[in-house]
């Protein structure tokens, strides 16, 4: 799965590193948060986390006053992460729709029609996983939970795959800002071989050449999106231990992407080696 990442790049970053038209990450947009979201949504976030408003790219065709719709634009906005389907009852079911598996997608209800239509791409700096110790428990004599992050070896941008929905608040009249709310899951699939040490899943992560075909609202092709969907490549990721701090979502900030040193470590699987380091 993916629970957490990190978002750290500002909007006029993710605009020129994703090739973006439009920007409409200042448009105000409903949040299904209790409490205002920090850091706000649209600024460097280091642990973003489900049901936050998360900066996402996607390629629209705008509708003008007459209805008409005009060229496609690729566009960055502000979705919020956990998908709600159009037909459910409320935006509770988002908080079951985090993560989409990439083996499942064309054939579940609540992401096969997003998968045709409305996919997107999720930008990252990389993400967060636990890794189960096998030798280390903790105070309560269960295993010991390692986080680590995870991000590009060349240091390029992260850009996950995605799918995003419209759900529409019944409750709410037309015209109503908050009426309809925008939200995204991230698909994830197998993890490679080393970062399988950390955890069975990870993000699906596309190459900067398949985002425009990805982005394309007008290309439906299922087959086109099953190859996607089981796209691998291999050792493009470096994972490295970080501190639990990222462990509650009211951290935050760069410092949570500083290596634990490894005399620290006790019972952590080195993902590259397989040794386990005894600090």
């Amino acid at each position: 799965m993916c629970g957490r990442y990190a978002a750290s790049a500002r909007p006029d970053e993710l605009v020129e590193a994703f090739d973006v038209d439009e920007d409409h990450t200042a448009e105000p947009g409903r949040s299904i948060l209790k409490n205002p979201q920090t850091p706000p949504a649209g600024q460097p976030d280091w642990n973003m986390a489900p049901s936050k408003q998360a900066p996402v790219v996607l390629t629209r065709r705008p509708r003008g006053e007459d209805g008409e719709e005009s060229a496609p634009t690729r566009q960055l906005r502000l979705l919020t992460w956990g998908l709600v389907p159009s037909w459910a009852k409320d935006v509770s079911m988002g908080l079951r729709m985090t993560n989409a598996r990439a083996e499942s997608v064309l054939g579940k209800g609540a992401f096969a029609k997003a998968a045709l239509s409305r996919r997107c791409v999720v930008p990252a700096e990389g993400w967060y996983e636990w890794q189960v110790s096998p030798t280390a428990v903790d105070a309560k004599g269960k295993p010991r939970k390692q986080p680590f992050f995870i991000h590009r070896a060349d240091g390029d941008a992260v850009g996950f795959a995605g799918l995003y929905e419209f759900w529409r608040d019944r409750g709410l009249p037309d015209g109503d800002p908050g009426a309809w709310l925008t939200t995204f899951t991230i698909i994830t699939t197998a993890a490679d071989p080393g970062m399988d040490r950390i955890h069975d899943r990870q993000p699906l992560v596309l190459e900067r050449d398949q985002w425009s075909r990805w982005l394309d609202p007008d290309e439906k092709d299922p087959d086109f999106v099953q190859g996607v969907l089981d796209f691998a490549e291999p050792g493009r990721f470096e994972a490295y231990p970080v501190g639990r701090a990222v462990g509650a979502t009211r951290n935050n900030g760069p410092g949570l992407l500083e290596r634990v040193p490894a005399s620290e470590l006790e019972g952590v699987v080195d993902p590259m080696t397989g040794e386990v380091l005894a600090g």
